[in-house]
């Protein structure tokens, strides 16, 4: 390992190159990795190398100190007490490093013999035998003394940060901000995270931490605001002991707002620290990686997210997620995050409607990126689930739960198959955990619903349609014509026996939107199994079948809630002038001279 980590950006190759020979002729080793190929910045070999120098030299110039890479491994080296920061440019320094001294180097002119070098060099002779002889110490010390005790176990709860933007349309920034902090301090191993679900449960409530504290037996909480305007971000944050009530952590951060990645990063490393825990190499790594560098490529996959969240799947919300994803992928197309959430649009789009794509090639884009992504494998799940290949789906489910058992969007897939399947008993407990993981996810309720009528357990059904009809009042509350919640809530009526209302709400729904396919399906399903009227079922299913694309009617067919409808002469009608029109108009693609 080398004595010297020098840190820079690429970009600043050059005028690094002189200050590398004048640390080696002082006879120290450098590490500078002038070798190293784009986007393996900070790989297992660059970690180890900065953690174990006895001195890293920071070289900041306005190029560097827009750099993540850069700052982190800044961060780190002050961490540890061996940042010896240089300066060009009069490059504005980051604010958590302008209390150490940095040298300006604009004036050494390459000299070594120069004043600003000398200050440089006698730093690093000084950290240099200082972190000697503390390793050295430390050696003897550890041969001396028997193990430590086993660190104590702490746990936190993130709360939702509150949008003080006077906009409330910013509320899908402050909730990013949240769910990104709670998704980089479930990295950290040392640290149980409540979810995200549990978390936002206490969104807009009125409790003190350390009452949230108790009632979810966490060690600590985590409060904070957000405000955003005029292209600057404001964060507030606090960590509470809750074990005695104490403020152990608390800071307030002005930036522009494309600083926001070194922002978030900045607090996870601060409850880290406030908490006195050690962070694996590998836990290091995985904080800094986000998908995106492109603060708005970032911007545009938090609203997409947020929709993704509160529209259950309508055709609107997926026209929405498609465009405002694919901005983001041309803006960055290496975001396999943002890819994989456009392929979930795409997917579900081509459940309403003919598309020339139904996510597959997006999807497949998203995985070349990152073979491990969660999301990605569990959208490809999906598309192969609607193309009728519940095999290969399955595999990629349970790809997707092996890489993160406690994935939404992979259980959520999972017991679609498994429902799907009839292996009803297998999707209760995917959907169980699934609504566990997404409070505003009215669809797994309802499904979740279907799988206990189909086990035949009315307590089971009961109890779920319950949830299903507390969160569609909850969405309908915020948004009274929400129509995927309010065809969710009018079938969770009707399952716990609430005929008249749910009538009523179907009512509703098709003045808002007559034609929305969705809609009309789930309204059958709940005249079919809880109203028991299929001609009634019938006349809301006739135009779904008028214009129903051939991964519908597989799904369908498939569909446990129709079973009553297998042997009808009205259905069977439906299905045989759907499959011809199909069948004709695949004939109609397909060129001369091919067989179809």
């Amino acid at each position: 390992m080398a004595d010297v980590f020098i840190s820079y950006a690429r970009a600043d190759k050059a005028r690094v190159a002189p200050l590398v020979a004048a640390i080696q002729a002082k006879g120290w080793s450098v590490w500078w990795d002038p070798e190293i190929s784009p986007g393996k910045e900070f790989d297992d070999e660059i970690d180890a190398e900065l953690m174990s120098a006895k001195a890293v030299v920071v070289v900041w110039t306005p190029t560097s100190v827009v750099s993540r890479w850069v700052r982190g491994e800044a961060r780190d080296a002050a961490d540890r007490g061996v940042l010896v920061p240089v300066r060009f440019e009069q490059a504005r320094l980051p604010i958590d490093v302008r209390a150490i001294h940095t040298t300006d180097l604009d004036d050494w002119d390459e000299d070594p013999a120069s004043a600003p070098a000398q200050v440089c060099l006698h730093a690093l002779a000084a950290m240099i035998a200082h972190a000697s002889a503390a390793q050295a110490a430390e050696a003897k010390t550890h041969a001396a003394t028997p193990a430590k005790k086993e660190a104590p176990r702490y746990s936190v709860c993130v709360l939702p940060f509150l949008n003080m933007s006077g906009d409330p349309e910013q509320e899908y920034f402050s909730d990013g901000i949240s769910e990104d902090i709670i998704t980089d301090l479930n990295k950290v191993s040392a640290l149980e995270v409540v979810s995200r679900n549990t978390a936002f449960a206490y969104k807009g409530k009125q409790m003190d931490a350390s009452a949230i504290a108790r009632k979810l037996k966490v060690t600590h909480v985590l409060e904070g605001s957000v405000r955003r305007a005029g292209g600057r971000v404001r964060i507030t944050a606090q960590l509470t002991d809750a074990t005695n009530d104490r403020q152990v952590w608390a800071e307030r951060f002005d930036r522009e707002t494309d600083d926001i990645f070194a922002l978030q990063d900045e607090i996870s490393h601060a409850i880290v620290k406030a908490l006195r825990l050690q962070l694996l190499p590998e836990e290091r790594r995985a904080i800094r990686r986000r998908g995106t560098e492109s603060v708005e490529a970032h911007d545009l996959y938090l609203i997409a997210r947020q929709i993704y969240a509160t529209t259950q799947a309508d055709e609107r919300g997926s026209q929405a997620i498609i465009r405002t994803c694919q901005r983001a992928t041309e803006i960055d197309p290496h975001y396999p995050q943002a890819w994989a959430l456009l392929a979930w649009g795409q997917s579900s789009l081509s459940n309403f409607s003919k598309q020339p794509d139904d996510g597959m090639t997006s999807v497949d884009q998203a995985l070349a990126l990152d073979p491990n992504l969660v999301e990605a494998h569990a959208v490809k799940a999906d598309i192969l689930r609607t193309r009728g290949e519940m095999d290969a789906a399955m595999i990629e489910a349970n790809t997707a739960l092996k890489l993160d058992p406690e994935s939404y969007e992979a259980n959520r897939v999972a017991g679609r198959i498994a429902y799907l399947r009839h292996q009803f008993k297998d999707a209760v407990v995917y959907y169980e955990k699934t609504i566990s993981l997404m409070d505003e996810d009215v669809n797994s309720a309802m499904m979740l619903t279907s799988s206990y009528r189909a086990l035949g357990d009315t307590a089971g059904r009961l109890r779920a349609a319950a949830v299903a009809v507390q969160r569609a009042d909850a969405v309908l509350a915020r948004d009274q014509n929400n129509v995927a919640v309010i065809a969710f809530s009018a079938n969770a009526l009707a399952a716990a026996g609430e005929a008249e209302r749910a009538r009523a709400r179907m009512n509703r729904a098709l003045l808002i939107d007559p034609d929305n396919t969705s809609m009309r399906y789930n309204f059958a399903c709940g005249l079919c199994v809880y109203l028991h009227d299929k001609d009634a079922a019938l006349d809301m299913l006739e135009p779904v079948f008028a214009r129903i694309t051939g991964d519908l009617l597989r799904y369908l067919q498939a569909d446990p809630d129709f079973e009553s409808l297998q042997d009808n002469p009205r259905y069977l009608a439906l299905v045989e002038a759907a499959e011809a029109r199909l069948a004709a108009a695949k004939a109609s693609e397909t060129p001369a001279g091919q067989n179809a």
